[in-house]
């Protein structure tokens, strides 16, 4: 597919001095961008695609975040480039199309053929239903995939709520033939979920981590991100001290570090093939804050992403150290795995050998050392336990 017919090309005279090769290490100068609309980028010879999404027509209380993209782009260029080959290209922005569902066909099609050239789009937005689209691309390649969201809510919506950027998992829950196989908020905040919701999340055998909880301990952040197929960042779960430019900002919320930490998490994922910003609003962000921690959270990802140890799925089995561990009144072990090259931890959900062709990319979870501790005191980790009944 010729995805060039989506995308329009960055005029470089809103960037000075971004394109050209005056020696500095700037992400600016080492970006191939696309400029010129005759000569577009063979993105298949990257490793990460920039997409930028104009269309907030979708948005809740936060009409002008398409005019983020830009912006961001305006901080990313500037960041030094960091010790990594840094093989990025920044294919423009979607074309908005005449309806919103125009403009998710444009993206969908756009992220598919990235991932499916093992190119890791990485989308700014826009509004946070993009979500969606990113969900069609991986829907249109068959891919049974785990969504992980930061937002401070699930975006569930009511029943009769037209798709949108408060909605859209709804719509990804509904949405048939089904390739969700798990979905898990990171920092939500009870005041703004119902009740129902919650036992939504809980019934649908979905992961929901409040914010409280993941400040305790950021690190057990790890295994949901290295979970995760796609990522999708609402600016809203950042503090509004830290990212004033959202029209749903407010002061709680997690602070700018830990969120680039999360999202260094994601680049370090191996599972991970797309990530979206969302929500950023120039209008409300006078001194550019918000763009530029957006930027910096990206050059997290890069850096991560260029850190990946590639250790996941199990290429060799020497590689890694297995555990066996036997829970009283459960008739089967549950089976660690531990890796020599980073010391980071599986759990194994005994399936079948017809079911493990179907869900190869799931019956071995990310866990922690935590995970295998309460194993050892005879308990078993939550995280197997759900993943084992929605198998099951």
């Amino acid at each position: 597919m010729d995805i060039s017919d989506f995308l329009e090309p960055i005029d470089l005279r809103e960037f000075p001095g971004t394109g050209e090769s005056t020696g500095q290490a700037r992400l600016g100068n080492m970006i191939r961008i696309y400029s010129d609309a005759a000569d577009f980028p063979d993105f298949t010879t990257f490793d990460i695609a920039l997409i930028g999404v104009t269309d907030d027509r979708n948005a809740v209380n936060n009409a002008g975040c398409g005019l983020a993209p830009d912006v961001i782009r305006k901080y990313l260029y500037k960041l030094n480039a960091g010790p990594h080959p840094n093989k990025l290209v920044d294919l423009g922005n979607i074309r908005t199309g005449h309806l919103v569902s125009d403009t998710y066909f444009a993206l969908a099609s756009a992220v598919a053929e990235l991932v499916s050239n093992n190119v890791v789009p990485v989308i700014l937005g826009g509004s946070q239903d993009m979500t969606f689209a990113n969900y069609q691309a991986y829907q249109s390649l068959g891919q049974i995939i785990n969504i992980v969201a930061i937002d401070p809510t699930f975006d569930l919506g009511r029943s009769e709520q037209e798709l949108g950027a408060q909605s859209y998992l709804s719509s990804i829950i509904l949405n048939q033939p089904n390739y969700l196989f798990n979905y898990a908020n990171i920092g939500y905040q009870t005041y703004f979920v119902d009740q129902d919701a919650l036992k939504l999340m809980k019934n649908l055998f979905f992961d929901t981590y409040r914010l409280g909880i993941v400040h305790e301990n950021i690190g057990e952040v790890e295994p949901i991100v290295r979970n995760a197929d796609m990522l999708s960042v609402d600016i809203t779960a950042i503090r509004n001290s830290d990212a004033p430019g959202n029209g749903n900002a407010s002061p709680n919320g997690f602070y700018g570090e830990e969120a680039c930490q999360i999202i260094r998490y994601a680049g370090l994922s191996d599972k991970l093939t797309s990530i979206g910003f969302y929500e950023v609003n120039p209008a409300f962000d006078p001194t550019g804050q918000t763009s530029h921690l957006v930027a910096q959270m990206i050059w997290y990802f890069i850096d991560g992403y260029y850190g990946r140890a590639n250790d996941f799925p199990f290429k060799r089995e020497e590689d890694y150290l297995k555990y066996r561990v036997s829970i009283s009144d459960h008739k089967e072990e549950i089976v660690f795995y531990k890796s020599k090259k980073t010391d980071r931890w599986w759990m194994e959900i005994p399936l079948p050998m017809e079911q493990r062709i179907k869900y190869e990319r799931h019956y071995l979870v990310p866990c922690s050392y935590r995970d295998y501790q309460t194993a050892c005191e005879n308990d078993i980790p939550d995280r197997w336990w759900m993943v084992y009944q929605k198998l099951m």
